[in-house]
């Protein structure tokens, strides 16, 4: 039987509704967890250039708190796909989609971490430590505007409250 969700609008029942959802969150992962997978590669090899063993003590606590958000990250963002993997045919995608949704916002929280831990440690070496704290703070702003101020905004300027249900009384 069809129906029609009170938040999307659309006729559909919960499990074309979970189907639909499962392929969004999929695709939003794909942009996500390449862009963590990249940056932790990259992270990962840092250790090994020559100039490593030069960092302050600082900028190597910096770089070890970055890889664990690095993995930290990773973990989450591909936590989703092993959930679906072992939940799957069990009748309970509804609920997987909002587990594999939740497993994704901390993922982007932990990349969030992430990025502006690699940016600060960057920008420490680069310029010397100078202007290092204020560009990070300012990069921050945006990414928190970016990925969370503006869809929530978004979101409480064009959802429409829910109807009021007509029980017949």
């Amino acid at each position: 039987m069809h129906e029609k969700h009170p938040k999307s609008g659309r006729d559909e029942t919960s499990e074309q509704r979970a189907d639909r959802r499962w392929t969004d969150l999929i695709q939003e992962m794909r942009v996500a967890l390449t862009g963590v997978q990249i940056l932790f590669g990259f992270l990962l090899t840092v250790v090994f250039t020559p100039r490593f063993p030069d960092l302050s003590d600082t900028d190597r606590t910096i770089y070890i708190v970055t890889v664990l958000l690095g993995s930290a990250s990773t973990g989450a963002l591909i936590g989703p796909v092993a959930f679906h993997h072992m939940v799957s045919g069990r009748r309970i995608k509804p609920q997987a989609v909002i587990w594999a949704s939740r497993l994704t916002m901390v993922g982007l929280v932990l990349l969030l971490c992430t990025l502006t831990s690699a940016l600060l440690l960057i920008l420490r070496v680069a310029t010397h430590d100078v202007i290092a704290p204020v560009l990070v703070t300012v990069i921050l702003v945006w990414y928190v505007l970016c990925w969370f101020v503006l869809p929530w905004w978004a979101k409480r300027r064009y959802t429409a409250p829910p109807a009021a249900v007509d029980d017949g009384q």
